[in-house]
């Protein structure tokens, strides 16, 4: 994870506007999905940026109001009911056109998952990323064809991967959602 991967300026300048307004806002939030796995794994084509952000529900009219100097509006008519229904805040950056999926984090898990992040800085650039094992865990749990290629790719390159705390953590999800696959996908993973 020495090398910024290849972003293209659209994602750049959304990346730069997105964290200003974190800042700004004092709101704790990190990269995730696609553009997190070209940092910690390698490039792949994505369309968004998904970014998991610590944002309560009573937080959430400030923080869609405060994202707007930033250049962030909403991408459907009710963003608010959407987001309390699915914990997701789904937004577009004006300037670029890019979209932006934000899930609200509020569980143990994602705040620490946040305390054991790290910022990359690199060519103007400032981004706060997971571990690749926490990214490993959210997509063990979003559970989509992609994420487990995903998973496949972050084990391929992360050669000192913590497997016993990414096993903890699914196992503590696949309970808690009754969703047993979840951990005997992984393992499968984890046996290739």
């Amino acid at each position: 994870m020495t090398k910024l991967p290849a972003l293209s300026r659209s994602f750049q300048t959304t990346l730069k506007h997105l964290f200003a307004w974190f800042d700004s806002s004092k709101i704790r939030g990190l990269v995730i999905g696609g553009v997190a796995l070209a940092f910690l794994g390698r490039p792949r084509l994505t369309k968004d940026i998904d970014v998991l952000a610590l944002v309560g529900l009573d937080q959430l009219e400030y923080f869609l109001k405060s994202g707007k100097r930033f250049g962030f509006v909403p991408r459907i008519s009710d963003p608010h009911s959407f987001a309390r229904r699915n914990r997701v805040l789904l937004l577009k950056h004006k300037t670029t056109g890019v979209e932006i999926d934000i899930s609200l984090g509020v569980l143990p898990f994602e705040e620490e998952s946040f305390e054991r992040s790290r910022v990359i800085h690199e060519t103007g650039l400032s981004i706060r990323l997971p571990t690749p094992e926490d990214l490993v865990i959210m997509k063990a749990v979003a559970h989509r064809p992609q994420d487990l290629a995903d998973i496949e790719t972050l084990l391929s390159v992360n050669s000192k991967i913590d497997i016993k705390r990414i096993r903890k953590w699914v196992r503590e999800f696949s309970k808690v959602l009754e969703m047993p696959e979840l951990l005997k996908d992984l393992e499968k993973l984890l046996k290739a």
